[in-house]
């Protein structure tokens, strides 16, 4: 039938918009043939993904730390765990469920300072019980969280994503309207590997990338004031230099950061080295 198509296309002299629009050659069908329908109660202008090429590099943190910095400068922001087998926000945020639904779909659950968060945890029963499921499972999961969950308005919903470019990341990027990206690394230089993975499969699903948050940069000696680079030099600056785009902060290893993370109190930590990163999201 697609031969036909074409051929019937060709004979013509070309193509109108509606002999076209279910042609199999038809690139921009394509490209919006996996979106996914948000919730009809839900307006959502801008969606931001947090993504690292492996685990362990914070990317939690700076998803925490994006929308609260976002929250503060008076937008309405709402955080999508899509990390499903390891949440961590809810945590962070001092929020528990279970989330509250109605035959419309499913309420995000508000932090104290009105980050709407909306996470496998709040769904569960038991907050500590392992989610052992399949990609597919997973997945399918991530949409709901898109389809399923009234978010209302929001300037802005921030996708924190499972390390790796596997079935989760590959679902967002084709699923949702995402705007752009941020990468999340640490200064080894092994793992800047693992960036280039994460911004090339960006780049293959046509995201941009909006820059690269380096974590875990330094450790600031509390009597000298001396930076001490626990894990070595950097070398963000450099990758960042081969792929084209800003390097939008680096974050310290900060303790009491990790203390208010731990006591769900994380909306009351500033991060200003941020600020590169709130800004270029402002204009987006």
């Amino acid at each position: 039938m697609a031969d036909n198509n074409r051929s019937s296309c060709s004979s013509a002299g070309g193509c109108s918009k509606e002999s076209c629009a279910g042609c199999a050659s038809n690139t921009s069908n394509q490209k919006n043939s996996f979106k996914e329908e948000m919730n009809g109660q839900s307006s959502i202008k801008k969606v931001i993904g947090i993504v690292s090429g492996k685990g362990g590099v914070g990317k939690s943190f700076v998803t925490a730390s994006l929308a609260c910095a976002m929250q503060k400068a008076g937008y309405k922001v709402g955080i999508m765990d899509a990390d499903i087998t390891g949440p961590s926000i809810p945590k962070m945020l001092g929020v528990h469920g279970p989330a509250m639904g109605t035959d419309q779909g499913v309420y995000p659950v508000e932090a104290a300072n009105g980050v709407k968060v909306m996470s496998i945890n709040l769904l569960v029963e038991d907050e500590e019980a392992p989610v052992v499921w399949r990609g597919p499972v997973i997945a399918g999961a991530v949409k709901q969280f898109w389809t399923d969950v009234i978010w209302g308005d929001l300037d802005y919903l921030f996708v924190d994503m499972p390390p790796g470019t596997g079935d989760v990341p590959l679902t967002v990027f084709q699923s949702l309207p995402v705007d752009g990206i941020v990468t999340v690394t640490s200064p080894q230089e092994l793992v800047q590997l693992i960036v280039k993975k994460a911004f090339n499969m960006a780049s293959m699903m046509h995201i941009p990338v909006l820059g690269i948050v380096e974590n875990f940069s330094f450790v600031e000696c509390p009597d000298c004031g001396r930076k001490i680079k626990i894990f070595g030099e950097s070398h963000v600056d450099e990758a960042a230099k081969e792929l084209g785009v800003p390097v939008l902060g680096k974050l310290p290893v900060d303790p009491k950061k990790a203390e208010a993370a731990d006591a769900g109190e994380f909306y009351r930590v500033d991060n200003p080295e941020l600020a590169d990163a709130v800004e270029v999201l402002k204009k987006l």
